[in-house]
């Protein structure tokens, strides 16, 4: 049974302007972690607002735990009131507070005792404890995040929000902050909704991952669904870079410009199609009499990342060991090998 439901929630800041979130529906079960993901504008952090009660539908409904908490003209349960933590993007954490202070916030309504008792807890779950007594600006960007985690946590919040929780961080303390933000939410068995416009962050993450575009929700599913079998070419270009080639559906598969791929949708012999073709599924060979070039190399540390123009004037990208180095200008002659045949109408 779902936590937490959406219900074709809907919301406009201006009446000119188109919705920033539009009938979106989503469930979301006990325990799990849902990745909303997509670019700036999209739409996510209005959703995550919307559900933490700073912002009223004007359309549809928010259930959590089976209670209604808002449905627009009628319900509109106060943020405190909805059982819900929150971890915004830059901690607001209370700099006039010690740690210890700024995490028993939330809990006025238990004992001294019982306030000690959890803070205690939470500050061990999230590997503080021997920090209680200093004052946010003592800590570092990590430390400050994971007391922003323990201060959401400590109510027991039925959800929690996180709203791009790592985009303060570097590239290395965003990935520690990501696997221990991961351990304590498995730990604690707490139901999530997080915001990123990163697509590793919500893969890792992530039991089930939401893609948004302009305020709709395309497709909802593991990140192995998203990633295999995007819903839509936007989906398919956003979670993962994506070429798409001409193909006709023919009765021995769908002949592209690269080779012959199985028919696996179905599709009727005579449809044009665009086929999806990852960086992954296409390797090279260097043929002075190929028909491809070599255009850009792409150097990433771990690979290469190939740019190769076909004779028709497309391109595919490849990727490579990173000790495979080859020229531009090279000629070579592609090969596709592609696991999960992913079509969609021409355009």
């Amino acid at each position: 049974m779902a936590l937490l439901t959406l219900t074709r929630v809907s919301k406009r800041f201006r009446t000119d302007a188109p919705p920033a979130v539009d009938r979106l529906s989503l469930a979301l079960e006990p325990g799990r972690i849902l990745a909303l993901l997509g670019p700036s504008g999209c739409g996510k952090t209005t959703t995550l607002r919307l559900i933490a009660g700073f912002e009223a539908p004007e359309e549809g409904r928010i259930t959590i735990g089976g209670r209604v908490v808002a449905e627009a003209g009628s319900i509109d349960v106060p943020p405190e009131e909805r059982g819900v933590g929150v971890v915004f993007q830059d901690y607001a954490l209370f700099p006039h507070l010690t740690i210890e202070a700024n995490v028993a916030f939330g809990l006025d309504r238990r004992s001294r005792d019982e306030r000690r008792a959890r803070v205690a807890d939470v500050l061990a779950l999230v590997e503080l404890s021997g920090f209680a007594r200093r004052y946010p600006h003592e800590l570092s960007g990590g430390q400050q995040q994971r007391v922003a985690v323990a201060r959401a946590l400590a109510p027991s919040p039925a959800v929690l929000l996180l709203d791009e929780p790592f985009s303060n961080l570097d590239a290395d303390l965003r990935s520690q902050m990501r696997d221990e933000v991961e351990r304590v939410l498995r730990a604690t068995g707490t139901t999530a909704v997080f915001v990123t416009h990163d697509q590793e962050e919500a893969f890792t993450i992530a039991d089930e991952v939401g893609v948004l575009s302009h305020g709709r929700l395309e497709q909802i599913g593991s990140p192995e669904t998203i990633y295999h079998r995007p819903a839509t070419p936007f989906i398919a270009a956003f979670v993962g870079a994506a070429d798409f080639l001409p193909g006709l559906v023919t009765t021995e598969g769908i002949v592209t410009e690269i080779g012959v791929f199985g028919n696996v949708e179905g599709r009727e012999p005579g449809e044009k199609v665009r086929v999806m073709i990852r960086p992954d599924d296409v390797t090279f060979v260097p043929d002075p009499a190929g028909e491809a070039v070599v255009v850009r190399r792409y150097f990433r540390g771990s690979e290469n990342l190939y740019c190769l123009a076909l004779p028709s004037g497309h391109r595919v990208h490849s990727s490579q060991p990173s000790s495979a180095a080859f020229a531009t200008g090279l000629r070579v002659r592609p090969d596709a090998h592609v696991l999960h045949v992913v079509t969609f109408p021409a355009e």
